[in-house]
């Protein structure tokens, strides 16, 4: 048994039981997108030029930059970022003081990317019902834990910063 930064008990077992692993939902999508894209081909709306090469790559780059500094501020303040295990401190530090979700920001911008790169509608279409999959069966869930988890100090927290940006 161990005490969180603030100041919680770290004993339990308990986790935000969201509806699937976001990895996998994104990656779902993304394959779900290819499929769509073979089997009822939308024309892309951009024309292929270096512009949209340069919007994926930026989208791409900058979604790395923010997972990974929303996957170091967990490990830095020794709390596992898989949703499967229990939370041990509250992490509001860092890129986490700017979004409560910084890695799902970064995987919905690599994924936009990828969709811009690959020129497919239906990834793009997609992001819609993956954002409210998202939103409803994972962050819903870990707002609902970390408020049972950390109560006045989370509810704090959530007043103070944005759920994206």
């Amino acid at each position: 048994m161990g005490t969180g930064t603030v100041g919680q008990q770290t004993n339990d077992t308990e986790t935000a039981g969201f509806i699937a692993r976001p990895p996998l939902l994104f990656l779902a999508a993304l394959l779900l997108g290819f499929a769509l894209d073979h089997l009822l081909p939308l024309p892309f709306p951009l024309p292929r030029t270096d512009l949209h090469r340069i919007i994926a790559g930026f989208l791409f780059l900058v979604g790395i930059a923010v997972f990974a500094a929303g996957i170091r501020n967990f490990f830095n303040a020794g709390t596992p970022v898989q949703g499967t295990r229990p939370t041990r401190t509250l992490v509001t530090t860092g890129i986490h003081a700017w979004s409560r979700n910084p890695i799902y920001l970064g995987m919905f911008l690599v994924y936009g990317g990828i969709g811009i790169a690959v020129r497919s509608p239906s990834i793009l279409i997609l992001t819609l019902p993956l954002a409210i999959a998202i939103r409803y069966g994972v962050i819903a869930r870990e707002e609902a834990y970390l408020e049972r988890r950390f109560g006045d100090t989370y509810r704090d927290y959530k007043a103070r910063v944005r759920r994206w940006l």
